[in-house]
């Protein structure tokens, strides 16, 4: 039987919750880890008609991009909506779990899939990356347990270097010690010196599972002392970074990307924020959700046109004094996520023999109609 905590480490190794925003409340919502799960669903939203939804598909867990618990309850009133909603969800033993500005931050997360849904070239980061802190363990073992270690250690999430999983490094020598009257060695005798032959394994893993690799190393270490050096490196760690820019394959006028990305978001409108609609532009910046603070970081990109939801009247303007064009397809588009965490989640349920069925909410969230 899986539980939400293995379906939720395993996705954490794609979209850790370090790579959240400051502030943003991602991660366990409602529920518990120990939680079986037999049918997940993937959504954008943990909407009352989500969980409806839920309830009528015996859902066990909810993977949703938008927490359902941005601000603290603090009357748990249940003639508040969502209140009740939060009540259903308790009831019907349903767990919650979102990964909100970390899926955003991922490499291959959303906003590179927002970027390769309008078809974009050359693609890199928006704002300025940033870098996962690591740390290297080089731990001393007797080569008859040397494998059961370097397992173990990378089960936990040691080991992984850009698209490379199970990374180590092994060299072998020669261990000496002196059991003093207290100790209880696994090998040779008190006061005895002894030699063993010793594999110094070496592993990378980030900072935030440090307490979790020391933790698994000491329990399937066979000495009662492990011998081990822990130190933080530098240029190996993950890079992230929110938004995308990259470039059309052809020039077009903004009236028609404006069209196209009705098109390719299936949606009936947009708003235009530009200074002439007749120009061509090429080169594209997008990032989901509301990012139209960050248009200062498209101009340095030297982006012609910036793709994101949420953009005010104020900032429209000065978007417009600062020559810049915009278009706001809404932060509906997000529903692009429910594709694609399904895909994610198929892949690791074969690879992992979960045996869980995987679902997307069919329920359409946004909360605009335009007439």
């Amino acid at each position: 039987m899986t539980n939400v905590g293995e379906i939720v480490a395993r996705f954490e190794q794609f979209a850790p919750q370090s790579w959240a925003e400051e502030g943003d409340p991602v991660g366990l919502q409602i529920g518990s880890m120990q939680q079986t799960v037999h049918k997940m669903m993937v959504t954008l939203d943990v909407r009352p008609e989500v969980v409806v939804e839920a309830v009528k598909n015996n859902v066990d867990f909810i993977f949703a991009h938008h927490p359902a618990l941005f601000r603290p309850i603090r009357k748990f009133d249940l003639e508040n909506p969502q209140n009740k909603m939060y009540a259903e969800l308790i009831k019907h033993d349903i767990t919650v779990y979102a990964a909100h500005t970390n899926l955003d931050n991922a490499n291959q997360g959303m906003n590179d899939w927002l970027a390769s849904l309008l078809d974009l070239q050359d693609i890199e980061p928006l704002l300025p990356q940033h870098e996962d802190k690591l740390f290297r363990l080089a731990v001393f073992v007797p080569q008859a347990a040397a494998e059961t270690v370097r397992n173990a250690l990378t089960a936990a999430g040691a080991g992984k270097i850009g698209e490379y999983q199970d990374c180590s490094y092994t060299i072998s020598g020669v261990g000496r010690f002196t059991p003093q009257p207290a100790a209880n060695p696994t090998i040779g005798n008190l006061l005895e010196p002894t030699e063993v032959a010793e594999d110094k394994i070496e592993v990378v893993f980030p900072k935030k599972i440090c307490s979790r690799i020391l933790k698994v190393m000491r329990t399937v270490h066979p000495y009662e002392e492990p011998a081990f050096d822990l130190f933080e490196v530098q240029g190996n760690g993950s890079r992230y970074g929110m938004g995308r820019v990259g470039n059309l394959k052809k020039s077009v006028t903004i009236s028609s990307f404006a069209e196209y990305c009705k098109t390719k978001f299936e949606i009936p409108h947009l708003r235009v924020v530009t200074g002439d609609i007749t120009r061509k532009v090429s080169r594209i910046a997008i990032l989901g959700g509301s990012g139209s603070q960050f248009y200062k970081d498209v101009l340095k990109k030297k982006a012609d046109v910036y793709v994101t939801g949420d953009i005010s009247y104020h900032t429209g303007h000065d978007i417009i004094a600062s020559g810049l064009t915009a278009i706001d397809p809404g932060h509906h588009i997000e529903q692009v996520c429910k594709p694609h965490l399904q895909n994610l989640f198929e892949q690791w349920n074969n690879e992992n023999k979960w045996q869980i069925e995987v679902i997307q909410s069919e329920i359409n969230t946004d909360p605009f109609i335009f007439i």
